[in-house]
């Protein structure tokens, strides 16, 4: 049989587990990962939290539902298999009124139809058992709700797929991708070259990349930054796992909540505003392109003008350390501004239609033989590997590779 040539552009963690999940689906298969960065999960893989989500959120029998319940499967059996630390930590969700309780009680009915194991409601007293410091009338107990280190799960999804035979390409920039009948050429800073199959999980760069290959232009990836703030080593011991609001419909965005870390610490935040590039982690770097394009789109513009009050609690939280803080003594009234230090930096790559809504779920397109993942939000690095073997099945199908 004629080995099928495939590529796949982007390094974070979907990509990866694309790229294996072809070595394991496909016996015939050169696979080679085109990273721009020099080393993997650069960009959001390795700048979130670490939380496998245990699927508490999502519309019962909804893709993300779906992805997210098989990815939480497959994580668990691969750390364990690869030794890599993963610690069902567990997860709190904190009601303080009864409207936050009368959406705690339906987050439960959809976290028992989603399979969530071992989910339960708890009063004040039982989540005073489970988190000590933390304060609230009731709480959605998640004690299976597990943390991990993503960029070490990269690295070892690699490894897996140069153990196939695949090439991992680091330092090479995708610059476009055209389709020429059966074959799809990948143009690079090191040449062009025709594949078979390409996929594209390409994250902040994924909406330019798709559009160039001919994909629409929306929708579009608005950058929003996350800022985090750490607790000081002394102070741990305030958190015991993860301590989260109950999400409020009037805002977009989670908002302020306490993480345990997989490496100990304790991660506060994030807040979610917009950030002045797509690749701008540092907190004076400004990419004017980024920039224009986003002021530029008519859809920024509407999500704006909808969303005025996030604003303006966002802008504070930027402005503020005592203010952000402030959301967190919510749930944990000891602590004070002076527990925290600042912390990372993250970037969202928020997918935005031209109506203004924020596109939620996955949305995944393309032709027979190029494939774009354009969204995979949280629970994206969760459900990375479920993503996988969805995108590759899809792939194998309509391809006819398999």
């Amino acid at each position: 049989m004629k080995r099928v040539r495939a590529a796949v552009v982007g390094g974070g963690i979907i990509g990866v587990a694309v790229a294996r999940q072809l070595t394991r689906s496909l016996g015939n298969v050169d696979v080679t990962v085109f990273e721009k960065e020099s080393e993997l999960a650069a960009h959001q893989t390795g700048h979130n939290s670490g939380v496998v989500h245990a699927g508490l959120y999502y519309e019962p029998g909804s893709l993300k539902a779906r992805l997210c319940r098989r990815g939480v499967e497959l994580l668990q059996e691969f750390t364990a298999g690869k030794g890599m630390d993963y610690e069902e930590c567990g997860k709190v969700v904190v009601a303080h009124n009864a409207s936050e309780l009368g959406r705690l009680e339906a987050i439960h009915g959809r976290a028992i139809a989603n399979g969530v194991p071992d989910v339960r409601m708890i009063n004040a007293d039982e989540l005073a058992a489970v988190e000590p410091h933390a304060r609230g009338m009731a709480a959605l107990h998640s004690p299976r709700t597990a943390i991990v280190d993503y960029r070490a799960v990269t690295n070892a999804l690699a490894q897996d797929v140069a153990d196939a035979g695949g090439a991992v390409a680091l330092g090479v920039a995708v610059t476009g991708i055209e389709q020429r009948g059966p074959e799809i050429r990948v143009a690079s800073t090191r040449g062009t070259e025709a594949y078979d199959l390409v996929i594209a999980c390409a994250g902040l760069q994924s909406d330019r990349l798709a559009h160039a290959s001919g994909d629409p232009a929306n929708p579009r990836i608005v950058p929003f930054f996350g800022d985090y703030y750490l607790l000081r080593p002394e102070k741990r011991g305030l958190v015991k796992g993860l301590i989260y609001p109950v999400p409020d419909p009037r805002y977009p965005f989670l908002g302020v909540h306490l993480t345990k870390r997989i490496d100990g610490a304790i991660m506060v935040g994030p807040n979610a505003f917009l950030a002045a590039g797509r690749e701008a982690y540092r907190r004076v770097q400004v990419s004017p392109g980024d920039l224009g394009e986003v002021l530029g789109f008519p859809g920024f513009w509407r999500f704006a003008a909808g969303n005025l009050p996030t604003a303006a609690r966002e802008a504070r939280l930027v402005a503020s350390s005592r203010a952000f803080v402030e959301e967190a003594r919510k749930y944990v009234p000891e602590l004070q501004a002076g527990d925290v230090t600042r912390g990372p930096r993250g970037i969202r790559a928020q997918a935005m239609a031209r109506d203004g809504s924020l596109v939620d779920d996955f949305v995944i397109t393309g032709t027979n033989r190029l494939v774009h993942v354009r969204n995979a939000p949280s629970p994206g690095a969760t459900s990375s590997m479920a993503i996988a073997e969805h995108i590759v099945s899809e792939a194998m199908d309509r391809a006819s590779l398999s």
